[in-house]
């Protein structure tokens, strides 16, 4: 890749007069010696694929292999259906949509891991939410992925996107940020601001940690999914409408690489802190034992 920071990124793309998704697509054919054809049309696979996990989400029993999750999605289409939410109905349906795909992950269905798989739901809950919004072809939501896996390449490359190296603000937190960044970027937004969205995401997820209940991928995972696909769509309006990030979005993943660094191992995907270890999580993983020994 001809970028390593997100300045670089959107440096590159005031250059050479092109769009993030744009520089990316030519990156990666060049890195992986595959046509731009091709590379686009397996990130078009992919996108299918998400479509998949919201519609499964949706209709098909979604309760997890452990008993604990599922079926929330489904609570809140049909809450929608019912009342006015206090979010709004757009909002309401990408967070429906992000809690339908983690589902999915949660009961062993297919997804795509955007940037891992416990926060798999937060990139189509906004995408697919926002495609049925705004009458985008499928096309222009690859272009959105392409954004996205710039974004999430330079997190990756300069701090963390796993839970067990940087806590939840890795993997929330840089799936938050991605669909922030790209969704400016799919609504006609510069990539200096789609690199304001970021930092504005990512501040407000710094020192979110995973706690996962039981070690497993469901509580507060799957919440925490729908959670994010709102704070993402806030990002990106934030940006849209003229909100800069004053720390410069590269401080940001680098201030997210020092507090994860600092981060206790209880509180980075180990189930020995925070909501794992209260009374209600204890007494989940010792049932979860005995499940296991039966």
């Amino acid at each position: 890749m001809r970028f390593r920071t997100l300045k670089q990124l959107a440096d590159l793309c005031a250059a050479e007069g092109l769009t993030i998704a744009e520089v990316m697509l030519a990156d990666q054919s060049e890195e992986s010696g595959k046509s731009p054809e091709y590379v686009f049309d397996k990130m078009r696979a992919y996108y299918q694929i998400m479509k998949e996990a919201v519609s499964k989400g949706l209709t098909e029993d979604t309760t997890s292999r452990s008993g604990l999750t599922g079926k929330d999605a489904q609570r809140v289409a049909t809450y929608l259906t019912t009342t006015e939410a206090s979010l709004g109905e757009e909002a309401c349906k990408a967070m429906a949509y992000a809690l339908a795909v983690s589902e999915v992950n949660a009961s062993m269905g297919r997804i795509i891991a955007t940037p891992t798989a416990g926060s798999c739901g937060i990139i189509p809950g906004v995408f697919i939410s926002s495609q049925q919004r705004f009458g985008w072809e499928d096309d222009h939501l690859v272009k959105g992925l392409l954004c996205a896996g710039a974004i999430g390449y330079v997190i990756a490359n300069n701090s963390f996107v796993s839970g067990a190296e940087g806590g939840c603000q890795a993997e929330v937190g840089s799936a938050i940020g991605m669909a922030a960044g790209a969704l400016v970027e799919l609504r006609g937004g510069t990539p200096e601001q789609a690199m304001h969205a970021v930092g504005l995401a990512l501040k407000n997820t710094l020192g979110l940690i995973c706690d996962p209940v039981g070690g497993l991928v469901e509580i507060p995972c799957i919440v925490r999914n729908g959670f994010g696909a709102v704070n993402a769509m806030a990002a990106a309006d934030m940006a849209l409408a003229g909100v800069r990030s004053v720390i410069p979005s590269d401080e940001v993943v680098q201030v997210m690489y020092e507090v994860g660094t600092a981060m206790p191992e209880k509180h980075r995907e180990t189930a020995k802190g925070g909501l794992a270890q209260t009374p209600t999580g204890r007494k989940i993983m010792k049932e979860l034992n005995l499940k296991k020994k039966e």
